[in-house]
């Protein structure tokens, strides 16, 4: 296994301090905070370890503070609920005694039932994309230091976008990218559905500064995760290609929503997201962009 990919599952594991508390560790990946896919991620397993036989299919979350990625965090799950199909949990991410994070998360067993699903995009295959993980030097030039080193660190998910992923001028509300991780995963649906969660909140929230060309990596738009939302529709593996289909209706009041469809490689549905964040001008709010 890639070791990139081997560290971010070990990320994943958590430490288990007590019934329904758990401890995670965090990674600097050149964010100015702790990654909110992380986060998502980590807390997403701690739901799952305190339900058997049944899996997620739908989690709402908040990011209430920004996460540092110097110190852990804990995770505090309540068990809600179990029923006859469904199981219900609510965590609390908690670092230096305060809340940064919350999340209700919905499991159910498995059963057969109705079928329908919206059909995927025509996009190019994934082979015949670039790999979007290499900047090219010009372009890197003009981006903020910040931004040089975040796009620098290595990742676990490989991402070959349809449109140029480092877009600095006015484009359309809306992108597709490829993406898997860099190696193999072991088969646990839940370990894909926790990675799932984790990098869906990679170019989601991005796409709704497309229109006016200040993305964050222009240094001139602070963007951050208010909320973020997910249903799981269908077994998946990370470890093959997932069409990431994204768009964006609205911006408005300093927040942008953005919604996607991630569909396998077959075509699919297996999940859609949902997020709103925090879209201010750095001249209008300082660099800081205290919420």
């Amino acid at each position: 296994m890639d070791q990139r990919i081997a560290d971010l599952i070990s990320l994943l594991e958590l430490e288990p301090l007590e019934l329904n508390l758990f401890r995670g560790e965090s990674r600097d990946i050149g964010s100015p905070q702790v990654f909110g896919g992380q986060v998502l991620g980590q807390a997403l397993m701690a739901a799952s370890r305190t339900v058997s036989g049944r899996t997620v299919h739908s989690l709402h979350a908040y990011f209430l503070r920004r996460g540092d990625f110097n110190a852990p965090i804990v995770y505090e799950v309540d068990r809600s609920r179990d029923g006859h199909s469904f199981s219900s949990r609510r965590v609390t991410a908690i670092q230096h005694g305060e809340q940064i994070f919350n999340m209700a998360a919905s499991f159910q067993l498995s059963e057969p039932g109705l079928e329908h699903q919206a059909a995927m995009p025509a996009v190019p295959a994934p082979e015949s994309l670039p790999d979007s993980g290499t900047v090219p030097p010009e372009l890197a030039a003009r981006l903020p230091p910040r931004m040089q080193r975040l796009l620098a660190t290595p990742r676990p998910f490989e991402f070959r976008s349809v449109q140029p992923l480092l877009q600095l001028a006015q484009a359309a509300p809306a992108r597709q990218i490829w993406f898997r991780a860099v190696s193999r995963v072991p088969d646990d649906e839940t370990l894909h559905r926790c990675l799932l969660a984790y990098v869906s909140d990679f170019y989601l929230l991005e796409t709704a500064t497309l229109p006016h060309g200040i993305s964050s990596l222009s240094g001139k738009a602070v963007v951050a995760s208010i909320d973020h939302a997910m249903w799981f529709h269908r077994p998946l593996r990370v470890d093959d290609w997932l069409l990431y289909a994204v768009e964006s209706p609205s911006a408005s009041g300093s927040r942008g929503f953005a919604r996607a469809s991630v569909f396998a490689r077959d075509g699919r549905l297996v999940a859609s997201t949902a997020q709103e964040g925090l879209v201010r001008l750095v001249a209008d709010c300082g660099v800081d962009a205290p919420r």
